[in-house]
């Protein structure tokens, strides 16, 4: 349903590798719906290199075809959307599991006002999977799980973030600059858009069995959950490196209390032993937590993550001077404890000293210095970091 460019209100995307089993079916119901509902429209179908008739069908029952040089998922959506003239979006796979006849109800609610009209497939959020529709593995254990995650990690305010069907208008679109050439596009969105607190809406549908029967799914269970979950990861250096550094460094803590003073859990003493497995936590645990403070600075610099306020905050204080006056003192502190140490020594000409009182000194100073010398360099490091190199630039 082409139309002149500035009347199109809607580009229905279809990303395509070999669809020539279900394609013609897709199209044929997005037109049908855009006709239906008066909606001025246009089809585009992001090629990604079929060798089968997948482009001479679409563009035989009028879609636009573009085609995609670079292979994935993410790359063929990102290269239909850019080529879109659509005020609004709507991303729909090309394998006839989405019925392309429900496009009103995602229009309805972008009219309304939401940046991002998002399916849902599951019955948490009030969808429906028919028999056979989805994989008995996708549908008790992954894709609750990556929902679950994404409500926890993210504050999604939907049920299902792995929906291919979704619409959105193109603003939002090019505000969250996507990056995933991959299966992690769908997954992308969705973090930015929760991150950012984008008004979104979430929209029950049906999920119907793969319509293909030449070749079978290009999705693959533990590849591309692996990448999904390591996408989650790396998308949230809070629950990546902070939250179980900050948790080795408690622990740490409390047992390096209870070892310094001798004491007894049930039937077994905490002694020098537990303080130096303490002093490893400590150290480990801040250790992650500053690879934390470096992924939020380098994902925000890079346009991977959003500058919330806190996090805006933290890097504007977190500066050289603070650092190194910071790390001076406390390296300063383990050194003096280290030197009470040595000092006890020389009083004994050198000789035996008493292993559990002087432990107690020096895996104290130990760790003070660790800690002290880890926080001077991580500051010049945070400081590099933050240095606009032009492009020019050469060394």
């Amino acid at each position: 349903m082409e139309t002149p460019h500035g009347d199109i209100e809607l580009s229905v995307v279809m990303p395509c590798l070999n669809e020539a089993d279900t394609l013609e079916t897709c199209v044929r119901k997005a037109l049908t719906a855009l006709e239906s509902a008066g909606i001025n429209g246009e089809v585009i179908v992001a090629d990604n290199g079929s060798t089968d008739d997948s482009r001479d069908i679409a563009r035989r029952l009028g879609a636009r075809v573009v085609e995609i040089e670079q292979r994935g998922y993410g790359s063929a959506l990102q290269g239909g959307i850019a080529a879109a003239r659509g005020r609004y979006i709507l991303m729909g796979d090309a394998d006839d599991s989405y019925d392309f006849s429900e496009i009103p109800k995602f229009v309805a609610k972008l009219r309304e006002g939401f940046d991002l009209a998002q399916g849902c497939r599951l019955p948490a959020g009030g969808g429906r999977v028919l028999p056979g529709a989805m994989p008995f593995l996708h549908r008790w254990w992954g894709n609750p799980m990556f929902a679950a995650l994404t409500r926890l990690m993210f504050r999604a305010p939907i049920h299902d973030p792995h929906c291919g069907m979704r619409a959105f208008t193109k603003e939002f679109y090019e505000r969250l600059e996507m990056r995933s050439p991959g299966m992690e596009f769908a997954t992308e969105m969705i973090i930015k858009s929760s991150v950012r607190r984008e008004k979104t809406a979430e929209i029950p549908i049906s999920l119907y069995p793969d319509g293909r029967h030449t070749h079978g799914p290009h999705l693959r269970t533990f590849r591309d959950g692996w990448r999904h979950l390591r996408f989650f990861l790396m998308s949230s250096p809070k629950w990546l490196f902070t939250i179980p550094g900050v948790f080795a460094m408690v622990v740490g803590l409390v047992f390096a209390a209870l070892a310094f003073g001798g004491a007894m859990i049930g039937p077994a003493r905490l002694d020098v032993h537990t303080l130096l497995f303490s002093s490893l936590a400590i150290i480990l645990g801040f250790q992650t937590v500053t690879f934390g403070v470096f992924a939020r600075k380098y994902g925000i610099d890079e346009g991977l993550l959003f500058a919330g306020r806190k996090s805006s905050k933290l890097l504007r204080w977190l500066s050289l001077e603070r650092g190194l006056l910071i790390g001076g003192l406390i390296f300063l502190a383990g050194a003096v404890i280290l030197g009470i140490a040595v000092l006890s020594w020389i009083r004994v000409d050198f000789g035996d000293l008493d292993y559990s009182a002087t432990m107690r000194l020096v895996i104290p100073g130990f760790t003070l210095a660790a800690l002290g010398f880890q926080v001077v360099f991580s500051s010049f490091l945070m400081t590099v970091l933050g240095i606009d190199v032009p492009p020019s630039a050469t060394v």
